[in-house]
């Protein structure tokens, strides 16, 4: 296991958002006294517990009481020796968050002070734990598909519905792929843009629909697309919302392979 992955494994597990095979893995490292894994999680718990202090809010009896629960069933290797704690402790983040990914962290845990009860404070924090492990999860997907040799990368150029609208489809045929897109106008009410993959003769098989923001970017991630190995040709076309099964609006993109 990478110092990247445990990392974000000890993020989820302080945030209370690590369950399943992924828990048991960690608490399993922690078992061992595996150094990595248990510095992770001290780094990570003790930025978290500097943030809770500068809360002006004292927490509840029960909440307290629940917390020295939590310590006292975590696993001795996680806890390490009992010491003091700092005044001030220095903030290390798991490198696998962005700053962006931090920044958010950090919004979240000093929103507390002003929730109005504990109990929406973890609720909101148990949501962008899932926020974020998505985040991780579509990045992880992007990173696979380019380092793959078999990998098609495939540029649309916009046709006359819109000249200047640019795209790039990155397609494997078992991972699926990953559509961005530029330049493209706002769809009328009721209507969407329908990505769709080209193979031989064969008829146009949808990829999904998906919207543009205010400046006509939008982006689109494609799950593996049965029976459709290499593509030869991707297009984009202005169908009703929810798309339909064959294209039947104007076309607004269209790359060959």
């Amino acid at each position: 296991m990478t110092r990247e992955e445990i990392g974000e494994l000890a993020a989820a597990y302080a945030l209370g958002g690590l369950e399943g095979a992924d828990r048991a893995r960690f608490e399993a490292l922690l078992q061992t006294g595996d150094p990595e894994a248990v510095a992770a999680l001290r780094d990570f718990e003790g930025t978290l517990a500097d943030l809770a202090a500068a809360a002006p809010e004292t927490p509840p009896p029960a909440v307290k009481a629940a917390l020295m629960e939590r310590i006292a069933a975590a696993p001795p290797a996680a806890r390490g020796p009992a010491r003091p704690l700092p005044r001030r402790r220095r903030a290390i983040w798991p490198a696998v968050l962005s700053g962006a990914m931090a920044a958010g962290l950090a919004a979240i845990v000093v929103g507390w002070s002003v929730s109005s009860t504990y109990e929406k404070r973890l609720d909101a924090l148990a949501r962008d734990a899932e926020q974020l492990k998505a985040e991780l999860r579509g990045q992880r997907m992007v990173i696979a598909i380019l380092r793959d040799p078999a990998t098609q990368v495939v540029a649309l150029a916009g046709q006359a519905a819109a000249p200047t609208a640019r795209a790039r489809m990155m397609w494997h045929e078992k991972a699926g792929g990953v559509f961005v897109a530029t330049g493209l106008p706002a769809a009328p009410a009721g209507k969407a843009y329908q990505l769709w993959a080209i193979a031989g003769r064969n008829a146009p098989v949808s990829a999904g629909v998906f919207s543009v923001d205010a400046s006509g970017a939008g982006s689109l991630a494609v799950r593996p697309l049965p029976g459709v190995t290499t593509v030869d040709a991707f297009a984009v076309t202005l169908e009703p919302a929810g798309g339909l099964p064959a294209p039947s609006g104007e076309m607004y993109l269209l790359g060959k392979s």
